[in-house]
């Protein structure tokens, strides 16, 4: 329906700047619903961060583990992201992402893979979330 580059572009452009459209990562955009209401519309956290790491080489950890594993009552304020490429803080549909670099050897050993709402995510296994919590002194 757009009939040259130009136009995808600017199409594309002025989405991104009424926010219904998100980038998720280089190849990957986020198409916000129109029915969302602006800024409080959010897409699982582990889903996102599936999509962000392409779905390999990473595993969910931390407090976002341990809430899933039912080991804390305590409701994580990022997701913390183990993967082999990248490191640093990000923020996507107000949700943080903390990325943590780690071995591909502590990925294959750590990870466990789940699903949500017919997605499939990679979260640190329950044996290593309780190792990780007692880390912390709870």
């Amino acid at each position: 329906f757009l009939k040259n580059k130009t136009q995808r572009y600017n199409t594309i452009k002025n989405l991104i700047k009424k926010k219904r459209i998100i980038k998720i990562n280089r190849t990957k955009y986020y198409l916000v619903p129109i029915k969302a209401k602006s800024g409080s519309w959010t897409e699982d956290s582990f889903i996102i961060a599936d999509e962000i790491c392409n779905g390999k080489d990473y595993f969910i950890g931390g407090w976002s583990a341990a809430n899933f594993w039912h080991l804390t009552e305590q409701v994580p304020m990022r997701t913390d992201i183990y993967t082999t490429r990248r490191q640093g803080k990000k923020t996507i549909l107000n949700t943080k992402f903390m990325f943590h670099r780690t071995t591909k050897k502590d990925i294959e050993r750590k990870a466990v893979t789940k699903n949500i709402a017919n997605n499939q995510f990679n979260i640190m296994k329950k044996e290593y979330s309780k190792k990780w919590l007692k880390l912390r002194n709870w």
